[in-house]
C-alpha cells in the first residue's frame, strides 16, 4: 500500500514543529519568562506555562493527526493574542517593521485556519 505525501501532511508537520519547539522553549528559556513578564499580563509565568503546555499538547495532536480541528482552535487563539499583544504595537513604527515582525504569526495563523477548515 502506498501513501501519497500531500500538502496537508507537510502543513501538519510544519505547524506541529513550530508549536512543539515554541512550547518547549517557553519552558527552558529564562529570556522568554522575562518577556512574558514585560507584557504586563496577570500571572505572567503561570500564563506562559499554560500557553507552553497548550502549544506542546496541541502540536503533538496535530503531528499525530488526532483531533486536528480541536487542536487548531486554541492555537488560533494563541496566535491572535500574540499578534494583538506583541505585533500590533509595532505598527506605530510603520507597516514594514510590523509586517516583518509578524510574518511567522501571520503564516501560522493561515496554516492553522487551513487545518481547521480541511474536511
Amino acid at each position: 500500500m502506498t501513501t501519497a505525501f500531500s500538502a496537508i501532511h507537510l502543513i501538519r508537520y510544519l505547524v506541529a514543529y513550530v508549536f512543539i519547539t515554541s512550547g518547549v522553549m517557553k519552558l527552558v528559556s529564562d529570556e522568554l519568562g522575562s518577556y512574558f513578564i514585560s507584557l504586563g499580563l496577570p500571572f505572567p509565568l503561570y500564563l506562559m506555562y499554560a500557553v507552553s503546555l497548550i502549544e506542546i499538547i496541541c502540536g503533538i495532536l496535530i503531528l499525530a493527526n488526532k483531533q486536528v480541528k480541536n487542536a487548531a482552535i486554541p492555537l488560533i487563539s494563541i496566535m491572535i493574542a500574540a499578534l494583538l499583544l506583541t505585533k500590533i504595537p509595532i505598527l506605530h513604527t510603520g507597516f514594514i517593521p510590523f509586517a516583518f515582525n509578524a510574518r511567522l504569526d501571520i503564516i501560522m495563523l493561515v496554516l492553522l485556519f487551513i487545518l481547521y477548515k480541511r474536511p
